[in-house]
């Protein structure tokens, strides 16, 4: 085995070829073919791919991309700034700090795979492929060299950027590293490997910015897609560039930058989502943004019951339910049997504490079963809640929740003089009532942000990962497991009561409808569960990730029918294959994943 001479930030460092690449090229063709397919794609976007502006987008014109070709574009050019970077270009290495090779292979086969379904689409929609100009033959040719020059990089595991020579990790670690460890340590023993030169605060906070702000156009652009076609080039595009972000190593570092600037993160990602209704026009987007923050910060409350404590809750719903039922009847509603219009900070408690009493009842006598016994009984818990509610209609029982037809007509909510239900114009901007909910929802987020954050970090948290990794072992241990749990359970429903009292207000109508265990349109548990495992358990941006994501896609594919939900299933098997662990994993559940597998590529002194 031969090393070369490098520093971390060249993406070339010690490591060995395991195997040659799918199609037989020296490495140096195949490098500089998957670049310049890239760039050739790049310049394909600036060309027409079609005679006619019937195809959505308007592919037609010369010099300015439109529709999907922005989003080729960007693939093409994924592509040739990891090409670059492979090379060592300066400028570009920082991109790429466990190596080039994987991510180009990603991001080529994502161009490709964005440009061919752009001339598929083309070519069933205008009736055949002599509909394409030569700029769409020229992205089509592009992007297959791109992919084919690719395919044919060898398979190479770049050795791990360690964040400090100094820090040796923990004898775990090390055992689950294997050879790796070994080989950078010779490397930094012989001078072969340097550590990455450490950025100035500024300059990471820096970064940080950029990063969240790019994820805002990202998430903008991505909800404001105006035709299907766009929508799915966005879904391929996304997918395929944070893969290959991800394994260029660059994901990892944004997350090691985040983890030393922890609270300007924080602070910095609300304020990108604060900045979303400014950019909206109208409310038809706000609409949607108001409800992922609902479902997101549901499925936060989840992760506490399930990714800190381990329990498998299927009727998790339900308490978002009783908070919204709560509310609905103290706030004025004429359907209200109560007659009660209490302003909305007790409205909103009493969602929170109705939930948190219902947490309590139901835990109490159920926490002490463990696994599929215990998502037995929260399963039958959220189908009980839903028909109960559907009964108390005064035939079928007492006259409360006003049976199927729920409680309507909840008024819009007016705080200190400020009604969201009216349109409002701050610093220039017009926001209407959804943007108003939007911003209310965000600080309801915030909260219960803080809250997750403290108690997994306090002597309870501390507890709950206990009792998820060993019950007995923690219970020995000296661990009251029942009260643990039980405090998890009343925690978890009161941040979703939370949750549910905002909800009521935004939809004017509480149904028992809107709570059941499964169903096309989210919240439902269903949906809840997979944002948490989607995101990542035990995470907080993990589920926030996976409840947007879970909430827009469905919404955004309802023309798909009865084939959305089984989209839905393939895409979640595709994922549970490739990445078990979450899109934004825990890190020590990313160890228990891949324990059997190389150390992750980029390394810090806190994951060590």
């Amino acid at each position: 085995m031969t090393t070369e001479t490098t520093t971390a930030d060249t993406p070339r460092t010690p490591a060995a070829e395991t195997s040659t690449g799918l199609i037989a090229l020296p490495p140096r063709i195949a490098r500089a073919t998957a670049t310049a397919g890239g760039a050739l794609t790049v310049v394909s976007a600036f060309t027409a791919w079609t005679w006619t502006s019937a195809f959505p987008g308007d592919l037609t014109v010369y010099g300015y991309p439109g529709g999907l070709q922005w989003l080729v574009l960007i693939g093409g050019a994924l592509t040739t700034l990891f090409g670059l970077a492979s090379y060592g270009v300066k400028g570009t290495r920082w991109l790429a700090p466990a190596g080039a090779d994987a991510a180009i292979k990603v991001a080529a086969l994502g161009t490709f795979a964005t440009a061919w379904y752009t001339i598929l689409a083309i070519s069933t929609q205008l009736g055949g492929l002599v509909n394409l100009e030569p700029g769409g033959i020229l992205a089509a040719v592009a992007s297959l060299a791109a992919l084919l020059g690719a395919l044919a990089l060898p398979f190479e595991r770049p050795a791990t950027e360690p964040a400090d020579p100094e820090d040796t990790g923990p004898d775990q670690f090390k055992h689950n590293a294997g050879n790796t460890w070994t080989v950078i340590k010779a490397a930094f023993a012989t001078g072969t490997l340097t550590p990455a030169r450490k950025l100035p605060a500024y300059a990471e906070i820096l970064i940080l910015a950029a990063a969240l702000a790019l994820g805002l156009v990202v998430f903008t652009y991505g909800i404001g897609t105006e035709y299907d076609e766009l929508f799915i080039g966005f879904l391929i595009t996304a997918c395929f560039g944070f893969a290959a972000l991800s394994k260029s190593g660059l994901v990892a570092r944004l997350s090691a930058i985040a983890a030393r600037h922890r609270n300007v993160a924080m602070v910095g990602a609300f304020a990108a989502a604060a900045a979303f209704p400014f950019t909206q026009s109208d409310d038809q987007y706000a609409t949607i943004g108001v409800n992922i923050l609902i479902f997101a910060t549901v499925a936060l409350g989840l992760n506490i019951v399930v990714g800190l404590v381990g329990l498998l809750d299927l009727g998790y719903v339900a308490f978002l339910g009783v908070g919204a039922y709560a509310a609905a009847m103290v706030s004025g509603s004429p359907s209200s049997p109560f007659g009660l219009h209490l302003p909305f900070w007790a409205a909103i408690l009493v969602g929170a504490a109705a939930s948190m009493v219902f947490g309590v009842l139901i835990g109490a006598p159920t926490l002490r079963l463990r696994g599929d016994y215990l998502a037995i009984v929260t399963l039958g818990f959220g189908e009980i809640f839903r028909i109960a509610v559907n009964n108390m209609d005064g035939t079928s029982g007492p006259d409360i929740t006003n049976g199927s037809n729920g409680i309507s007509s909840i008024p819009n909510l007016n705080m200190f003089g400020f009604d969201f239900g009216a349109e409002h114009t701050i610093a220039g901007f017009t926001i209407g009532r959804f943007a108003n909910y939007f911003l209310l929802m965000l600080l309801i987020t915030l909260v219960v942000v803080v809250v997750f954050r403290r108690s997994a970090e306090s002597r309870i948290g501390r507890s709950w990962v206990a009792i998820r990794e060993d019950e007995t072992a923690a219970e020995a241990m000296g661990i009251n497991g029942f009260r643990v749990k039980l405090v998890a359970f009343a925690l978890g429903a009161a941040l979703a009561g939370l949750a549910g009292a905002v909800q009521a207000h935004v939809t004017y109508t509480v149904t028992p409808e809107q709570y059941q265990f499964a169903h096309v349109v989210p919240p439902n548990s269903a949906f809840l569960l997979a944002a948490v495992v989607l995101g990542g358990m035990g995470t907080i941006s993990g589920p926030l990730v996976g409840g947007a994501l879970l909430y827009l896609i469905p919404n955004k594919l309802q023309f798909m029918g009865e084939y959305q939900l089984f989209a839905f299933g393939v895409a979640l098997i595709l994922l549970m294959r490739f990445r078990p662990e979450g899109l934004i994993p825990n890190r020590r559940r990313q160890l228990e994943f891949h324990e059997n597998e190389e150390a992750p590529a980029t390394l810090t002194k806190a994951g060590a």
